[in-house]
């Protein structure tokens, strides 16, 4: 039978899988010699188990009686126990953080008899009473599912006939009465009395953790963060120690480094008298974490240490929360801080340079989505002088967000899918919130510090945030805000919020590119660049020494070509020559279309190949000695013509005068019409069906490099076939090719090697790789239309019709048109690669679709033993990055 319940002392850091994140973070610091309240952890394993069956697993009673009785006996007293009662929080805590999202519920163990106990061991009757008030209005909340705001609805009517905003000023009396307030509560929206046994207390609310991991809060997050739903979350039974029983003790969060900007110092919030969810909900303004020194040195001095010791401990930046009971001090959580991307790559050099980790530590630390948050713009802060600034904030977490300000997260998903960008403000945030945190383009809060939940939240996901703005009076029914100077800001008017410094603007402030962009264009050098820059630079270049994938461009234009190869591409991967024969030149792929005889099509592709040539000159000239992919145009021609319906109506409408051009484009129009062009004539077909299309772009192709080649540059083409389902298609494709490319050859006198090979986006290419590797001398995979044909979805139609359901529903974690379907789709990579070097061992191997630029699937591409990947410009730097993690990841090996 495996072991459901482990104590503190037989854990550590390194059982994550089966104590979560929180449980093997309080192991190890108590195997660390550090202050930790004794207590034990119930494994994921057990949760699991109850959310399969909706039953706890047996044994689990047994261990827990076990370890509880074990506590009671360290402790000296019982749970619950009417004269000294041990009271214990219950905490959820999975393998990866997820702040807020779950549940947690303190000072179990309390009832009518033992609050009075707790009373005479304190010498503070307030403080036992308030204790009773949190325990029942969490345990409501949290274990009865009553909603939050009838409690504190019940709280603010306290604070009002006391005639106070501040809890502090309601005394043990005022608390008595809010307890049989919350009491009744209980009775009515529960529909039971609140519970007195104190085992019922903690049994319940363990069941209530487990449960809240399928929380829509939680599964929401984990979509979002890509955490898999399957692991579920530990309990952690802890031993209650208080910071709420007087002006001598307190609660906090602190880091070892600003988790913002990544400096050294002393970072973190202190609230006196008060108990964890105070801080981190951001319900009571803060001190900053330096002013504990004069609050309680010793505390504070011992705090310093141990911040010191968690550090080098876990060689990076520690977010830990704590507890000062009446001058003692107590370590409740740490864990690997959330930081910014900023901060991410500063800390990584940081602590390279301290010699506490290495440059393959430094790259797998950072991570290509951190880097392309650094690529944002921000603002252009010498355009700002016209705007009013209303007031400055905490920088919780960096970047430049503009848009209307909204105050309910149900209004700024609601905006956000009508296509408007928004700013969510609030007074404080709860995990309730999450839906509109991600919709929204930043966060604005009046209440909180840098470790509120705002702060945490948004600095996880990346998103800009400005927490604590106090001179902000925020109106939620009323949905507006007033800044100072009686400005009023209603819902709808547009905001600008910086996280870098904090301050919040009226209107919109326009936007630069960032710093570490102007880097990749080469507009500034490392050494000219501030600290981020020259520590992206190091990271890069420690990435791109140890990759071996190839990174290459989408990029269908000189101008493109020109800045992916600034931003670091190695060639160019996919470069789609439909995209050439649109503006002015629709007209002459009509004329070809509409074309009656040979020679009237000859004439419309005679037109168009000076203009190919053109274009590849120009893109040959950007990627001198470097491979230039040129995929053959691939989508059906009807969509060079206009729209069926369109035509149709305005034929119709012009009855006998309708001009007889628009006759001639209908009547085309109805014959090249396709009930599933996806799959009709396109691709390779139209090379096969319709004479001289592919011909003409090749000539065009052979030309250009031969035009290059004799100004003194070094053309590499690759001419790809796209669609192929057969060997047979594309021989003939390829003999005609051949025999253009040594026409060419013979006119100019140049000789131009070109590579011909296709993209494998149809399941039977992938499936008789083999065979077309006689005919192919590269694969490109398009993964795009493969995941297409793969799993019978057309993108266009199902992403917005069913895939929310599917994603809700656990069919996918993620769509399978951002990340690569390792189990379908790359399966079929897999096979087609075995394949196609079982055949051509010589053979280069690559993807093209748009998973080129996606982290996870740029791992996957290592792993089966691509060439390169290919993404649009604006990703290559994130291709390049998670290429070097993706080699020191997996010790340099892959499939090959």
């Amino acid at each position: 039978m495996p072991k459901f319940a482990y104590d503190f002392t037989e854990g550590n850091k390194d059982l994550k899988d089966l104590l979560g994140g929180k449980g093997a973070n309080l192991a190890e610091m108590t195997n660390l010699g550090l202050p930790v309240p004794p207590g034990f952890t119930i494994t994921s394993e057990a949760c699991r188990h109850y959310l399969d069956h909706g039953s706890v697993p047996e044994g689990l009673e047994a261990e827990t009686e076990e370890h509880l009785s074990a506590l009671e006996r360290q402790m000296g007293k019982r749970l619950g126990q009417a004269d000294d009662p041990l009271l214990v929080s219950v905490r959820s805590g999975a393998k990866f953080s997820m702040p807020g999202m779950m549940e947690t519920v303190l000072n179990i163990g309390l009832n009518d008899e033992s609050v009075d106990g707790l009373a005479r061991q304190a010498g503070n009757e307030r403080f036992a009473w308030d204790s009773y008030r949190r325990l029942i209005q969490m345990f409501g909340k949290t274990v009865l599912g009553i909603e939050g705001e009838v409690f504190e609805e019940a709280l603010d009517a306290a604070k009002d006939a006391k005639k106070t905003t501040d809890d502090l000023d309601l005394d043990a009396d005022d608390l008595k009465q809010l307890v049989e307030s919350y009491k009744g509560i209980v009775r009515e929206h529960a529909g039971r009395d609140f519970p007195t046994d104190p085992r019922e207390q903690m049994d319940l609310a363990v069941k209530a953790v487990f449960e809240s991991w399928n929380a829509p809060r939680a599964i929401l997050y984990r979509r979002q963060e890509r955490i898999p739903a399957d692991l579920g979350t530990a309990v952690n039974i802890v031993a209650m120690v208080f910071g709420n029983i007087g002006m001598d003790s307190g609660t906090g969060v602190a880091f070892t480094r600003d988790p913002a900007s990544g400096q050294s110092g002393i970072y973190g919030d202190y609230l006196q008298n008060a108990q964890g969810e105070d801080v981190v909900a951001g319900v009571r303004n803060t001190v900053p974490l330096a002013e504990l020194e004069q609050i309680d040195k010793k505390s504070y001095d011992e705090l310093l240490q141990i911040m010191e010791t968690l550090e080098n401990h876990y060689r990076d930046l520690c977010d830990i929360e704590f507890t000062i009971e009446r001058g003692k001090l107590w370590m409740l959580q740490t864990r690997v801080g959330k930081r910014t991307a900023g901060a991410a790559f500063r800390i990584a050099t940081q602590l390279v340079d301290q010699g506490l980790i290495d440059l393959d530590e430094a790259v797998r630390r950072v991570t290509g989505e951190q880097l392309a948050q650094l690529m944002f713009p921000r603002f252009d802060e010498a355009q700002t002088d016209g705007l009013k600034r209303l007031t400055q904030g905490m920088n919780a977490s960096p970047g430049a967000a503009v848009g209307k300000a909204v105050f309910t997260s149900e209004r700024a998903v609601e905006l956000t899918n009508a296509g408007e960008d928004v700013i969510l403000v609030r007074r404080e945030t709860t995990p309730d919130d999450l839906t509109g945190m991600i919709a929204a383009q930043g966060v604005l809060t009046s209440r909180g510090g840098k470790t509120s939940h705002a702060a945490v939240v948004a600095r996880g996901m990346g998103k800009t945030c400005v927490c604590g703005a106090e001179e902000l009076e925020v109106d939620l029914k009323e949905g507006r805000f007033e800044a100072p100077g009686g400005v009023i800001v209603e819902e709808g008017d547009v905001i600008s919020i910086d996280g870098g410094s904090g301050v919040v603007y009226l209107g919109a402030v326009p936007v630069v590119n960032s710093p570490v962009v102007e880097y990749f264009e080469g507009e500034l050098a490392p050494a000219d660049g501030d600290e981020l820059v020259q520590a992206v630079h190091r990271v890069m270049g420690h990435a791109d020494d140890q990759r071996r994938l190839r990174v290459r461009a989408n990029a269908d234009n000189a101008e493109d070509a020109a800045r992916a190869r600034r931003f670091g591409a190695e060639g160019i991967g996919l470069c789609r020559t439909e995209h050439m024969f649109l503006g002015d030149r629709r007209q002459l792929v009509e004329r070809l279309i509409l074309a009656e005889t040979g020679d009237e099509r000859q004439e419309a592709l005679d037109r168009l190949a000076p203009l190919q040539k053109e274009d590849f000159v120009g893109i040959f000239e950007a990627m001198d000695g470097l491979p230039v992919t040129v995929r053959l145009i691939d989508p059906p021609l009807h969509e060079f013509l206009p729209d069926l319906t369109d035509l149709s109506v305005k034929v119709a409408l012009a009855g006998d005068d309708a001009e007889p051009k628009d006759r001639t484009l209908l009547d085309a129009v109805r014959r090249l019409h396709e009930q599933n062009p996806m799959l009709g004539l396109r691709g390779v077909r139209l090379g096969l069906v319709i004479p001289g299309l592919f011909a003409m772009q090749v000539k065009a192709i052979a030309e250009a490099a031969a035009e290059r080649k004799q100004a003194g540059g070094d053309p590499r083409p690759e001419i790809m076939i796209p669609l192929v389902g057969a060997v047979q298609e594309l021989e003939a494709i390829r003999e005609e090719t051949l025999g253009i490319l040594a026409a060419v050859k013979e006119e100019t006198g140049v000789d131009v090697p070109a590579l011909i090979g296709t993209m494998i986006e149809l399941p039977r290419a992938a499936l008789t790789a083999g065979d077309i590797a006689e005919a192919a001398e590269f694969f490109s995979f398009g993964t795009n239309d493969l995941t297409q044909t793969t799993w019978g979805f057309s993108r266009d139609d199902v992403e917005s019709s069913f895939f929310g359901r599917y994603l809700k529903l656990g069919v996918f974690g993620v769509s399978p048109f951002e990340t690569l379907d390792r189990e379908g789709v790359g399966r079929l990579m897999r096979i087609a690669v075995e394949e196609g070097r079982r055949t051509r061992p010589e053979i280069k191997l690559g993807i093209c679709g748009e998973h080129g630029g996606d982290p996870d699937s740029v791992h996957f591409c290592h792993e089966i033993g691509l060439d390169y990947v290919s993404c649009s410009p604006f990703r290559i730097p994130v291709a390049r990055l998670e290429a070097g993690r993706a080699t020191i990841e997996s010790g340099g090996s892959d499939s090959r």
